[in-house]
């Protein structure tokens, strides 16, 4: 139901810490989220929230540095009605999350990586930062452009 916090709440004491809770709503027109219960994830050492619904007290949320991304931000609370279940698998913005899944999130978006894939990806992204970072220093020390330095012309199609 639109607005019902009352397992959203009731999640922060089963998540452990560093855990992050990703939460599917019937809906984004009510909040589910908001200063209080990012307070009590603070204190229980959460590393965040993803929200497929509404969050309100956004303010009170970003001075306190909590990590908290939403699909909508509205002025008004719900109310808890005791809807809904913890870790089970669900679909947030349309992606599949099941309990466990590594989830990647910051100002670019929202990645949800698949436990049984997640050393995969970890070790691929180091890669690619590795090689990004040569790049950067290529780029900044040298004064070369990106086109260069990946010699881009090796990728243009034959005329």
């Amino acid at each position: 139901m639109d607005g019902d916090w009352a397992k959203t709440v009731e999640a922060i004491n089963v998540a452990g810490e560093g855990d992050v809770l990703v939460i599917k709503c019937s809906g984004d027109t009510t909040a589910v989220w908001g200063e209080l219960a990012t307070r009590s994830c603070l204190n229980r050492k959460i590393a965040g929230v993803i929200i497929d619904g509404a969050v309100r007290d956004v303010d009170d949320i970003r001075a306190l540095g909590f990590p908290v991304f939403a699909k909508r931000e509205v002025p008004n609370a719900g109310e808890p009605k005791g809807f809904g279940e913890i870790n089970v698998r669900i679909f947030c913005g349309g992606i599949e999350v099941n309990p466990g899944d590594w989830i990647i999130a910051d100002d670019n978006g929202v990645m949800v990586i698949p436990k049984q894939k997640a050393y995969e990806i970890a070790k691929r992204a180091f890669e690619v930062k590795k090689a990004e970072d040569r790049i950067r220093a290529e780029i900044e020390e040298k004064g070369r452009t990106l086109a260069d330095v990946i010699e881009l012309y090796k990728w243009e199609k034959v005329r």
